[in-house]
């Protein structure tokens, strides 16, 4: 197709409902796998698994330095990492986290979460209707990355609230409350880093104390990209959990056979989740620009043009997963990139999929039924998966 055609052959701004969207990406994996949007300044939106998979691992191809996300993000405050530098220069930032996300770091961690969890979860199972994703998983998520960040109780209640407002003005899209919860944001990175260097911690078990003394294993980090990379786990820490909780409850809801089943087998949860990250991945907005001239599927695509990678569609790619509208839980092996793959893959997805399994299991175990009561809204855009999931329960 030439170049001149590529004009607005996706459209983002669809009214989203939760079904839909899988039947639009199927269409376009089918008719259009690499598609040209007009919106958001211009863009392109891959569809395909494989041709995700190639723009997230040729770093050299497709750079995570500029126009990353879709729409840009606010760089008032300049660049934030990891996400917003490419290898060799990304591995500075990423070596010393990955140690305090390890999955033996998060067993230690697991009883208070579940102790979060019950917290948020067992008034809200009394009252009998409440709203799962604003009442329950924004607030999980961000009170779990307060956790990880070693924050006393008074700091973790201020730094959650102020999370929670910057993700639902970016899912409302207001970009002028997207700036001013940025700066707050930043004011709570400032704050929290500043306090942590007074007092540092065990680097292994402590992501503020890794960044700041980063320089005893590698490349040091200055003080104010270590800022810069809290900030950015504050936002990061909000999407994925939160989409993907809503996604599950709604799912769950409108399958009370699935319901019991996991209720009387709560050792399957892990398996679910995984195929529910499969089914519900919530990334959308991230994306890569071409370095230089590139082809995709014989799309022409040229140099400094965003390219998003539309996880949800990857991750029902009939050329990948067999019946890929089905849920089942003993998919194997089930090869879902929810997390991303090559150097940018999640760093935090041993944590993400601890909130999932824990954020799951409670709503479970503290009810003896639940249904949705309304209408499911969703996210506008930014990330898959609900913005609002009002449950009616029947406690246990």
């Amino acid at each position: 197709m030439a170049q001149q055609e590529a004009v607005n052959e996706f459209n983002p701004h669809y009214e989203e409902t939760f079904d839909n969207s899988h039947v639009y990406y199927e269409e376009m994996r089918a008719k259009c796998p690499v598609a040209h949007s007009e919106s958001f300044g211009g863009f392109w939106a891959v569809f395909k698994y494989e041709d995700i998979i190639r723009v997230q691992t040729e770093h050299e191809t497709f750079s995570t330095a500029e126009k990353n996300v879709v729409p840009p993000a606010t760089r008032n405050q300049g660049k934030r990492p990891p996400l917003h530098f490419d290898p060799p220069e990304h591995d500075t930032y990423r070596r010393p986290v990955t140690p305090v996300f390890a999955k033996s770091r998060m067993a230690v961690l697991e009883p208070e979460l579940r102790r979060f969890a019950d917290e948020l979860i067992d008034p809200l199972i009394a009252a009998g209707h409440f709203d799962y994703t604003l009442d329950f998983a924004e607030y999980f998520a961000a009170r779990a990355f307060g956790l990880i960040l070693k924050l006393p109780l008074d700091m973790m209640l201020r730094s959650r609230e102020v999370q929670v407002q910057y993700y639902r003005a970016q899912m409302a899209m207001d970009k002028l409350k997207v700036v001013e919860w940025s700066d707050r944001l930043y004011e709570v990175a400032k704050e929290i880093v500043f306090a942590r260097k007074q007092n540092l911690l065990n680097p292994d078990e402590d992501l503020i104390s890794a960044l700041l003394l980063a320089g005893e294993r590698g490349e040091a980090i200055p003080d104010d990209m270590v800022v810069a990379s809290i900030r950015q786990f504050l936002s990061a820490s909000q999407a994925a959990p939160g989409a993907v909780l809503g996604s599950i409850a709604t799912h769950l809801a409108r399958d009370q056979e699935l319901q019991q089943r996991l209720r009387e087998n709560p050792d399957r949860i892990p398996d679910a989740v995984e195929e529910f990250l499969r089914l519900y991945s919530p990334y959308r907005v991230f994306a890569r620009t071409a370095t230089h001239d590139v082809e995709i599927r014989d799309r022409q695509i040229p140099a400094g043009e965003p390219i998003a990678m539309i996880f949800p569609s990857a991750n029902r790619d009939e050329d990948v997963f067999e019946n890929p509208h089905e849920f089942n839980m003993d998919r194997k092996p089930n090869k879902h990139i929810a997390f991303g793959r090559g150097p940018h893959r999640c760093p935090a997805a041993s944590l993400a999929r601890l909130e999932l399994c824990i954020g799951v299991e409670a709503l479970l175990r503290k009810t003896k039924s639940f249904e949705l009561a309304g209408d499911v809204k969703m996210t506008d855009w930014l990330e898959f998966g609900p913005s609002s999931t009002p449950l009616r329960a029947v406690p246990a």
